[in-house]
Formats: structure tokens, C-alpha cells, sequence
């Protein structure tokens, strides 16, 4: 592996940097949170008009960049830096690596282009709590997480129209603002139920849904009721068929979504870092900046090496990505261990103003929070790692 960037991806992250310096700072961040969607949409569509995010990592048969998961990943580690809110998440992490994975050729060849340029937005809806599970990210994602067939999440019957859902997902990744809605359902009753994946329009008749407050909020999440509402199965007649082909379509997006969120959640705690050392740089006690003291040294030092350690992790798991091994979660869990210790050590060494409202630190321990309560917690991201290598699998 070969870690030095190349001129192309060193050139995507200053630009994108210099963007998000312009269009996102604490004022604009305050700003998006508190529109209907809980993002900026001007700052979208420049990701989209003059970076190509959105389809950064989709063919380019499809509309999109060409590049890999490796480029994404860079990319979001500078969102992460900046808490950009934004559909770069749900629309290009999660939703679209399915469509491409299991859509027909008509089904991508109608959705791939409009969600590479931007043009249209997508949320995946997973019922109840359980998205790191349904990703194979916290556990073996068999189906149960859907609802098994019985009642709860969301259920799915073919009717002479086509398919219906009934139920209600909350806690969805811009649920209440997506253009698109990929739903995971049930099918065939309890005793032979199976989950699949079913594309739902924004505007579908008899779906209500909503934004619903996050304790990160820029991660704006929404609820979704389904009655009845129309539904077109993800690669009907095709890939889709098989519960097995959509378990491992998302057993597979979920790491590549691990490595990119890991990167991600490494800008964040970067950013974070280099708060701190600014303000003890300049904040004096006795007469001197409390950044000489050989304890806040040590402290910072201590989280200095957690994000680097955890920048090599992020960036070996997009790589990996690539090249067809999995360490998405691994690097997912100590990205989010060095987002905390980095979040918390700002909040304390700001001192009074740390804890405020008006001050941004409070906003990245939200993030290192909320990552764990939607995709953690770490030990249960290195549990799932460690069963999948037979680490403690009993022998003889």
C-alpha cells in the first residue's frame, strides 16, 4: 500500500477544503441546521456542480467520477473537519453503492445519473435501530433486524399494482428531506420471510414522514410512516431476488460505508485537536499560556497520537476496500474512540466557555456521540471484527 497522495486527490482536498471554508463555517453550520432539510442546499449542489461528490465513487458509465473509495474517503475526512451537514452520507455512501450492487439495468440506468449529479437525494430506511446491524457492522445482519416477519418494521405484500409497505422507520439519515427512499422490508410472512429492498418515491401517496431532533444534529435523521404505500422491489426480476444477494449487498456497502465514515469521523477529531492547541496556545494562567504546562502537553500528546494512529487505520481500510478485504469496521472503531477523547479533551481544556452553546466543541462531542449510538459502539464494531476472524473460536 502506498499511502503518499497523488496530485489529483491532493488537489480535491484543498479545494474542497478552501469550499468548505468559505460556505461552511459556525455561522453557516447554525444556519443549515436550522432549515426544514438540516442542510444547506446551495453548499450541495457546489459539492455536486464543482467537485462531482455525489458521484464521486460510482462509474462513470453511470454518470459518475470513476474514482474509488479510497477518493470518498478523503473527501468526507474534509467534510468531517467542517461538520458539513449534507446527503453526501445517506445518498452517496449508502444508497447508491445498492442500486449499483443489486438495481436492474433499467433501475440504474434511471436513478445512478440523477444521484451522481446531485440531482436527487436518497435515505436508507432500516426499522428500528438497527442500521450497524443491518450493514454487518455490530453482528450477523441474517434478517431479523427487519422484523423477522412479525409485526413490527416494515412489511412488504405483492399486490395485482405491484408491492405495497406498511409500517414505520424511524432514526432514517435524511428521511424526512430525500428525493428517494430505499426501504428494507419483509416478504412472505413469518414462515417464509425474507428482507429485500424497495425503492420509494419522496412524494408516494400515503407516506407521511418528518424530521425528528438528533442528538447530533448535523446528522439531521427523520421518521418515516408507511400505509400502503407503493413500492418498486430493487432489481425485480434480476439480483434482487435472493435475501442472500441483499444481505450481502449491504454486508458490503457497510464496510465500505465503515472505511469512509472512519475518515470522516478522523477530520472531525483532527479539527477538533487543532481547536484545542490553538486555544492553549493563546489562553494564560499564572502568567503564562497553559499550553507550557507539562500536563495539557501530555494530554494533547496522548490525543495527537490516537488521531494519527486512526488516520492510518481509516485511510488502510479504503484501500482495502479497493482491493477486496474488509477492515472498515476495525478503523471504524478507533476513528470513533479518537473522535471522543479529542472532543472531550476540547470541551475541558476550553475551560468555561467549552460547554456552551455558542461555542462549536460541544457540536463535535455530539458527533463522536451520535456516531456510536448509530454505527457503534466501538467494542461491538472490534466484537463483529473479531468473530468474523474466528479470533475466539474454540479449536479441537
Amino acid at each position: 500500500m502506498d499511502a503518499t497522495l497523488t496530485a489529483e486527490q491532493d488537489e480535491m482536498r484543498r479545494t474542497l477544503r478552501a469550499l468548505l471554508r468559505d460556505r461552511c463555517g459556525p455561522h453557516d453550520l447554525r444556519a443549515a441546521l436550522d432549515t426544514p432539510a438540516g442542510h444547506d442546499a446551495a453548499l450541495w449542489r457546489a459539492f455536486a456542480d464543482r467537485l462531482g461528490l455525489p458521484g464521486l465513487a460510482l462509474p462513470e458509465a453511470h454518470g459518475g467520477v470513476g474514482c474509488t473509495a479510497t477518493e470518498l474517503a478523503l473527501a468526507c475526512e474534509e467534510t468531517g473537519r467542517a461538520l458539513a451537514p449534507s446527503p453526501l452520507l445517506a445518498t452517496t455512501v449508502l444508497v447508491a453503492p445498492l442500486v449499483l450492487a443489486l438495481g436492474t439495468d433499467a433501475q440504474r440506468a434511471r436513478l445512478l445519473p440523477r444521484l451522481a449529479s446531485g440531482a436527487l437525494t436518497a435515505a436508507l430506511a432500516v426499522p428500528g435501530t438497527a442500521l450497524a446491524t443491518a450493514l454487518a457492522l455490530t453482528g450477523d445482519n441474517g434478517g431479523d433486524w427487519a422484523g423477522g416477519g412479525r409485526a413490527g418494521g416494515v412489511q412488504a405484500r405483492r399486490t395485482d399494482g405491484g408491492w405495497r409497505l406498511y409500517g414505520e422507520v424511524r432514526q432514517v439519515l435524511d428521511g424526512h428531506s430525500a428525493g428517494l427512499l430505499l426501504v428494507a422490508a419483509h416478504t412472505g410472512g413469518f414462515a417464509r420471510s425474507r428482507t429485500r429492498l424497495y425503492l420509494v418515491a419522496g412524494d408516494a401517496a400515503r407516506m407521511t414522514r418528518g424530521r425528528q431532533t438528533a442528538l447530533d444534529a448535523t446528522r439531521p435523521q427523520g421518521w418515516v410512516q408507511l400505509r400502503d404505500t407503493a413500492a418498486e422491489l430493487l432489481g425485480e426480476g434480476g439480483q434482487g431476488e435472493d435475501e442472500g444477494d441483499v444481505l450481502g449487498a449491504l454486508g458490503a456497502a457497510g464496510d465500505s460505508a465503515a472505511a469512509v465514515l472512519a475518515a470522516e469521523a478522523v477530520g472531525a477529531a483532527d479539527r477538533a485537536l487543532e481547536r484545542t492547541v490553538d486555544h492553549v496556545r493563546q489562553r494564560e494562567q499564572f502568567g503564562r499560556p497553559i499550553g507550557s504546562f507539562q500536563a495539557v502537553k501530555h494530554r494533547l500528546a496522548d490525543v495527537y497520537v490516537q488521531v494519527q494512529a486512526a488516520r492510518s487505520a481509516a485511510y488502510y481500510a479504503a484501500w482495502a476496500t479497493v482491493h477486496g478485504e474488509r477492515a472498515g469496521g476495525l478503523a471504524l472503531a478507533q476513528a470513533l474512540e479518537a473522535l471522543r477523547s479529542a472532543a472531550g479533551e476540547a470541551i475541558q481544556l476550553h475551560g468555561g466557555i467549552g460547554f456552551t452553546w455558542e461555542h462549536e466543541a460541544h457540536l463535535y462531542f455530539k458527533r463522536a456521540a451520535g456516531d456510536e449510538l448509530l454505527l457503534g459502539p466501538a467494542h461491538r464494531l472490534r466484537g463483529r471484527a473479531a468473530d468474523g476472524a474466528g479470533l475466539f473460536s474454540r479449536t479441537g
